[in-house]
Order: C-alpha cells, then sequence, then structure tokens
C-alpha cells in the first residue's frame, strides 16, 4: 500500500517501557540531550533503511510524553516503513534506558506541510512554497511565505510577492513547507 503524501503514524503504546520502579516524570539526561542521543542513533539507521529522517520531537501532551520520529524518502513514506523504524528504535531505547518513565513511540510521514531543517531541504524543495519564521525580525517581518529559490551566501532566498528575501539561515527559528 502506497500512501505517498498523506500524513500517518505507527504508535506503540509505551506500557512495554513502563517506570521501572522510579519516581513517575523524572527524565535521567532531560529532553534536549535525549532528542540529540535518538537523533545520532536514528540518522545513520533510518539511512541503512533507505529512509530520512526528517525531526525527532519528545514533549508532554495530555495523555502523557510522546516520542515522535518523522521519516520520509523520495516518493514517501510506506506503513511498512514506519512499523520497521518503531521496532528497531523500540529496542534500542530499551536497551539504552534513556527515558524512565511511560511515554508514546509514534514513528510517522512529515505530511505535506514538512519542517525545512536542514540547508539541503531548502535546495530539494526549491520551487515550493514555503513558511519561515525569524528568531530576529528582518526589516520589522518575523513570517515569511513565499517561493523556495534555494540557498546562496548562507541565506535562504525566497521569492515573496515577485521579489526575493534574503533570510539568514542562523536567523531562522523555524520553517515548513506550507500548501
Amino acid at each position: 500500500m502506497k500512501v505517498g503524501f498523506a500524513h500517518f503514524f505507527y504508535g506503540l503504546s509505551a506500557g512495554i517501557f513502563g517506570n521501572r520502579g522510579r519516581k513517575k516524570g523524572i527524565v535521567n539526561i532531560g529532553v534536549k540531550r535525549i532528542v540529540e542521543r535518538i537523533q545520532d542513533y536514528a540518522e545513520p539507521l533510518i539511512e541503512d533503511m533507505g529512509l530520512e529522517l526528517v525531526d525527532v520531537q519528545f514533549r508532554r501532551e495530555g495523555h502523557g510524553w510522546v516520542l515522535r520520529i518523522f521519516i520520509d524518502r523520495e516518493g514517501g513514506v510506506v506503513i511498512d516503513h514506519c512499523v520497521q523504524v518503531s521496532r528497531a528504535l523500540s529496542a534500542w531505547l530499551e536497551v539504552e534506558d534513556l527515558i524512565d518513565h511511560a511515554y508514546h513511540l509514534e514513528v510517522s510521514s512529515p505530511g505535506l506541510e514538512r519542517p525545512l531543517k536542514k540547508e539541503e531541504d531548502f535546495e530539494r524543495f526549491s520551487g515550493r512554497k514555503a513558511r519561515v519564521k525569524l528568531k530576529k525580525p528582518l526589516d520589522g517581518q518575523r513570517v515569511f511565505t513565499g517561493i523556495l529559490e534555494g540557498i546562496e551566501g548562507g541565506s535562504v532566498v525566497l521569492l515573496v510577492d515577485d521579489s526575493p528575501v534574503m533570510l539568514p539561515c542562523e536567523n531562522i527559528a523555524r520553517a515548513r513547507l506550507a500548501l
């Protein structure tokens, strides 16, 4: 079954990861460090599967903690990719014991409005509509929507109202494809 650009996920209940007798809600090494460790491990693993690691998120939501892994590939992601990544990461996470409380693991495609995280993303999706939010305003504006033109001299080039706008990469807080 090919899903293409549809946004879906494969989730694994956190019950098997459990509490292990520790105080609930305590994170061994901090959220940022957990995300970094998972990215460091997952990126080459996922690349070996012919996929791309787009993003890793770990946050508390209404129903508890969620570890969300976003994967992609040229031509789209199918549910079997999500299952394969979920199983491989679950085994590693259980051994590494990074998270000492219950959480849900979700592996999904990034969807149509996928985040743009790396400079390569801005080149790859050149010609597509994007929304970029800056850390500091540029000419009094923090949010820009336009057509990606790529990277030039350390800046993302975005065509806004038929005029190119140079957005320094170090000033970009978030960016994603837009519909």
